[in-house]
């Protein structure tokens, strides 16, 4: 079997619960019955919405998204899920910000929390930069289950990437 790598941030105790239901192969049965519905946010079109609805809800004064879609290439790049970019620029006397956020192309067949779940993640990234204190509290106000859905995300990563 393959190292956990998805969970290696976490206890030593999770990380034995995991590999024993991995083992036992009752990790994709754990995940089936608490996360049952795969979202239907399949274009770049539907999930530039979707974003632009949350960041809207939570997040009012940041700036526009500029673009929002699926990255096939994501899911190779050390376990990127997803990623945003800012660019600010010069145009005449103003200062105009681009703000694009790409989400790896394998959250088309996840559930629906776990698109949240990152979309949540990268929109958080627009007002804190690092992965501190404060980004971790604005990802909770918008997604109050915010550190459950990251590690189960996490499991589902980790059952995916296991030979059939």
């Amino acid at each position: 079997m393959k190292p956990l790598n998805y969970l290696a941030g976490y206890s030593a105790h999770i990380q034995q619960q995991a590999t024993e239901l991995l083992l036992n192969g009752k990790l994709a049965g754990y995940l089936n019955q608490k996360y049952p519905l795969v979202h239907q946010v399949q274009s770049d079109k539907a999930l530039y919405s979707y974003t632009n609805e949350l960041k809207n809800q939570y997040m009012r004064n940041s700036t526009q998204l500029s673009q929002v879609c699926y990255d096939s290439k994501l899911n190779v790049l050390q376990q990127a899920l997803g990623m945003h970019t800012y660019q600010s620029r010069v145009h005449g006397n103003k200062l105009k910000a681009h703000n694009s956020i790409r989400i790896a192309a394998l959250f088309k067949q996840a559930p629906s929390e776990f698109l949240r779940m990152i979309v949540v993640h990268e929109l958080a990234h627009f007002k804190e930069k690092e992965h501190n204190k404060a980004f971790y509290q604005l990802c909770q106000y918008m997604e109050p289950a915010y550190h459950q859905l990251e590690l189960d995300t996490r499991l589902w990563l980790l059952w995916r990437d296991q030979p059939s």
